[in-house]
């Protein structure tokens, strides 16, 4: 009752009622009303947080059509700006603890500093609005610099984790020909240093159009920028820009002008390049944040990640709601399992994000956080990435707090958003998801598109969101987005997971429907493997299956057909994780490596990766795929004897 009496959706359902002379029985009222009346409850959302705009929108919506609706048209605004707007100078904006750094506090005047000084050598190095900026960074102060001091000149920014492979991060990087790079020399985890430097090396030449990088030496401090062409070091680039015109001036944008890009790999071609711009980011986290999460000032919100996963930009988003974040980089088990439990006590954390991995590992490990320290200050925690099963729930109630709200959010790099998740308006009930979240109209469609209730059908969005994205990079006529999500319900966004909606509006999510590979979270395209592991000769073709499903630890197996007189022995094996490990990421190395005589295809070549996943997960072959569609049905032989074998193991 505490909880729900001092909520701010609580708050923002009196304001409804006092501005609107709208009442709602409940959260699904709130809900229902929300995804019917989109327009209305999106202005809802601009008034309550009060969006400031140079210049006014002449319309909220322009259409209901998917893809193609449009928000708030003539609104002219800055992302950064309303950051800085909930500030309170003195108190922590950033604090930061790293593997080799012990926690420190940035404050909001020191924050807004920094960027300042940021924006203004950005200016004075021709950064334009308009212009693509990109961080090859770990989750620093230094990356959350950067990408503010972009966005408060218009400039959009894309980064990527340095434990990314470099023909990864060249995929992503290259499409958008970026003026400038911010880069760390290198990094540490698990107690074990990473140069970086023959990396960038690689990043300046085979990006052409960077004319500048901002070199951090985050490994070594000794490391200079002479060591890169048109170099500088951070610092001397952050003197510039308090020498030049240090003051904090936010570059007036329209509300659709491309604030971030971001990735999420399909199965074939390079990883898709995801526009989402300042105002849809905004109005988003301004509704998660405050309404779902319930933060607000004072508040001091984490969350484990990197910042290649969106879950990085949804914490440095929080500080639209002026909550201090808490920053992380490092093995979440080195040197034990205690760290981040240790950073909660030390850093006063009330929001405790992460995956259901990590709770899993914890829970392996035997420890018992809410004893061994000290969590007074802990009042929720979330997770993401994959479903967080009953037992997970119940461990968490009973090892680290009792009075704790628990949110099981997913949702989707593609719209940098939770589709469903918590609301501190209803019960937790172990192994589910409480609601779908306001302004997301989230259903369960069976293969003719019906909605269903209690029966597992494929996620979709039926109405549009203002923080879908704008186009993907490089794709003018739009035919990959829509090919993307469009393709199987017209008209509707089908996400690829699987999911069940109760009559009460409870979710529970299965895992992936389609054969992205998600390893706690971060998800990637079968093609980047495809492509790490055939550029060995003795591999002519390959598959990869992600069997993530509810209740089941997730289990990724690679099946690679070899070149007459080759051998799967454990020196090919070893070189095939090398592979991955250094093209793509330690992240996506495979839990087990199988020969198989023939890959499985369709009539027309394309690798049948779904229907090969479903047979793995036990489905009976007649629902699993269509037999007459295989161009080589003999194929499937070894993946059913496969099935029977895994089916028969402990896993």
């Amino acid at each position: 009752h505490e909880l729900r009496e001092r909520a701010n959706v609580t708050r923002y359902m009196r304001w409804l009622e006092e501005r609107r002379g709208l009442r709602f029985a409940g959260y699904e009222d709130l809900w229902r009303w929300s995804t019917e009346q989109v327009e209305a409850f999106w202005t809802s959302i601009w008034e309550f947080f009060d969006v400031r705009a140079s210049a006014p929108y002449g319309e909220v919506l322009s259409s209901h059509t998917m893809p193609g609706a449009h928000w708030f048209p003539g609104a002219t605004l800055n992302f950064a700006e309303h950051v800085f707007r909930n500030a309170t100078p003195e108190r922590p904006a950033l604090l930061f603890q790293s593997e080799r750094r012990p926690l420190r506090a940035i404050s909001w005047s020191e924050l807004h500093g920094d960027v300042a000084a940021a924006a203004s050598a950005l200016r004075a190095l021709g950064v334009r609005a308009g212009d693509r900026v990109v961080g090859y960074l770990p989750n620093t102060p230094h990356a959350v610099i950067a990408f503010l001091a972009c966005a408060a000149i218009g400039a959009t920014w894309s980064a990527c984790s340095p434990d990314f492979g470099t023909p990864s991060v060249i995929d992503r990087f290259k499409q958008l020909e970026p003026t400038l790079l911010f880069a760390v020399d290198g990094y540490a985890y698990n107690g074990q240093s990473f140069d970086r430097m023959a990396a960038l090396h690689d990043l300046q030449r085979q990006l052409p159009s960077l004319r500048h990088t901002v070199l951090i030496p985050y490994l070594n401090e000794a490391r200079s920028a002479a060591q890169l062409r048109d170099a500088v070091s951070w610092d001397e680039f952050l003197a510039r820009g308090r020498a030049g015109d240090a003051a904090l001036r936010f570059e007036q944008v329209p509300f659709e002008h491309p604030l971030w890009v971001v990735y999420s790999s399909g199965t074939t071609g390079l990883p898709k390049a995801i526009v989402h711009g300042h105002g849809g980011i905004l109005l988003e986290l301004l509704k998660f944040c405050g309404l779902h999460a319930d933060l607000g000032r004072g508040e001091r919100f984490f969350w484990f990640t990197t910042t290649g996963w969106i879950m990085w930009n949804i914490l440095i988003g929080a500080l639209v709601n002026g909550t201090s974040i808490v920053l992380y980089d490092g093995n979440p088990a080195y040197p034990d399992h205690g760290t981040l439990w240790r950073l909660t006590q030390e850093a006063g954390i009330t929001h405790f994000g992460t995956s259901p991995a990590y709770i899993g590992a914890c829970m392996k490990a035997g420890i018992e956080p809410g004893h061994a320290f000290d969590l007074r200050a802990l009042r929720s925690m979330s997770t993401t990435g994959s479903p967080l099963t009953a037992e997970q729930f119940a461990w968490i109630y009973q090892n680290v707090k009792r009075d704790l709200y628990l949110a099981s959010i997913a949702g989707g790099t593609e719209v940098a958003a939770p589709f469903v998740g918590g609301t501190p308006l209803l019960p937790v009930r172990a192994g589910e998801i409480q609601c779908r979240m306001l302004g997301v109209r989230a259903q369960a469609l069976d293969e003719e598109g019906n909605a269903v209730i209690d029966r597992v059908g494929e996620l979709a969005i039926t109405a549009p969101m203002p923080s879908m994205p704008l186009y993907f990079w490089n794709d003018p006529e739009g035919t990959r987005y829509r090919e993307s999500y469009f393709t199987v319900y017209p008209g509707i966004w089908r996400h690829g997971d699987w999911i069940s909606i109760s009559a009460a509006g409870a979710l529970v999510i299965y895992g992936r429907s389609d054969a992205t590979i998600n390893r706690r979270g971060v998800r990637l395209g079968t093609i980047e493997i495809y492509r790490a592991v055939e550029a060995l000769d003795e591999v002519l073709e390959s598959l990869v299956v992600d069997l993530e499903f509810l209740g089941r630890e997730s289990f990724m197996p690679l099946f690679v057909r070899l070149r007459d007189g080759a051998t799967l022995d454990d020196e090919l094996k070893a070189r095939i994780r090398a592979q991955i490990r250094e093209r793509v990421s330690p992240r996506f190395l495979p839990d087990e490596i199988r020969q198989i005589p023939e890959v499985p295809k369709n009539l027309t070549g394309k690798r049948l990766e779904v229907p090969v996943k479903r047979l793995l997960l036990g489905m009976p072959v007649e629902r699993a795929l269509s037999v007459d569609a295989v161009a080589n049905p003999a194929s499937l032989s070894w993946f059913l004897a496969y099935a029977a074998e895994r089916a028969g193991s402990p896993r």
